[in-house]
């Protein structure tokens, strides 16, 4: 593709790289129109998320990649979920909707996209036991929705823990905390017992 002119040459190397990972992660059936349908979501975050960077000092981009490597490779989800994971941070990061994912991609991956968006707004700011009763009943009602939702919350969750140490030191603690209260016996319940070791681990 033809990167935007704020991603450095090595930049687009790496990305191209990622993406390759991400083809070589995706397990089982590959139609046609699935490849094109990821292929599309990842060129269109890469634009969405042209002038976004990560605390690091990546490009944001690099994010969503990895967590659809973690969706195809950790999980075994398929194009819709590996779709949405290259989307999930554009509705609430950047100018575009749930209305043109929908038209863009289909209503399965802007309900998904929809879903994340919504779950990215719980609150964490009140003690652990309100956490784990309002925000259970949330995620209950999303699961009804669509059970991929949570998949890719916990494998967005997943890469923001192994990348946790270019955070401040007081959100190190914060997002740590609501991963062992939370995330990680979300991760349990599912039967992600991988996932649920590395989340309580790091």
């Amino acid at each position: 593709m033809n990167y935007p002119d704020t991603y450095s040459k090595e930049e687009q190397l790496e990305m191209d790289r990622q993406y390759e990972v991400l083809l070589d992660a995706w397990k089982g059936e590959k139609k046609e129109s699935d490849v094109e349908l990821v292929r599309k979501a990842y060129e269109f975050a890469a634009l969405a998320h042209k002038d976004a960077r990560r605390k690091s000092g990546e490009p944001y981009i690099f994010h969503p990649i990895a967590v659809a490597i973690i969706v195809a490779k950790e999980i075994g989800m398929g194009a819709t979920s590996i779709t949405s994971a290259l989307l999930h941070d554009v509705v609430e990061d950047t100018e575009y909707t749930v209305e043109y994912i929908s038209q863009e991609y289909g209503p399965k991956v802007a309900r998904v996209v929809k879903g994340l968006t919504k779950l990215s707004s719980i609150d964490f700011q009140n003690s652990i036991e309100s956490i784990q009763a309002e925000n259970y009943r949330k995620i209950v009602n999303t699961m009804s929705e669509d059970i991929r939702v949570i998949l890719v919350k916990l494998a967005d969750r997943l890469h923001n823990m192994r990348t946790l140490e270019s955070m401040a030191h007081h959100k190190q603690l914060k997002i740590a905390s609501e991963t062992v209260s939370f995330y990680a016996p979300l991760a349990y319940r599912l039967g992600l017992f991988a996932i649920k070791s590395e989340l309580e681990k790091l």
